[in-house]
């Protein structure tokens, strides 16, 4: 009888949904980017989970002057790192969208404008 009870690791399925992973990215890149732009959205993440698997487009916006693509660099290892850590998913691409740079110069400037 024992010898027939299958393990409990071995019974049924877990199944994470993707707006749960979507959370997941979400929070990591706000914690790669640090603070947001002035007057920026927050990122955002839109998910597809196949099996073990996740594939992650981040929109978000960017101060400009900057270095854009060591800011997109970061989004990606930090989404990549905490998707593997917190749900246990494969992420084979991390597509990071900017949607919108704001520039430091042009609101310095409307700063000083009176009318």
């Amino acid at each position: 009888m024992a010898a027939d009870r299958v393990a409990p690791a071995e019974r049924g399925a877990t199944t994470i949904a993707d707006r749960v992973v979507a959370k997941i990215a979400t929070q990591a890149a706000r914690e790669a980017l640090g603070r947001r732009p002035e007057g920026a959205s927050p990122p955002h993440a839109m998910v597809v989970v196949h099996h073990d698997t996740a594939r992650v487009r981040v929109s978000l916006e960017l101060d400009y002057p900057g270095d854009i693509g060591r800011q997109c660099g970061a989004v990606r290892r930090q989404v990549t790192q905490r998707v593997r850590t917190l749900a246990g998913m494969e992420v084979p691409e991390v597509a990071v969208q900017v949607e919108r740079l704001h520039s430091v110069h042009s609101r310095h400037s409307a700063q000083g404008r009176i009318r």
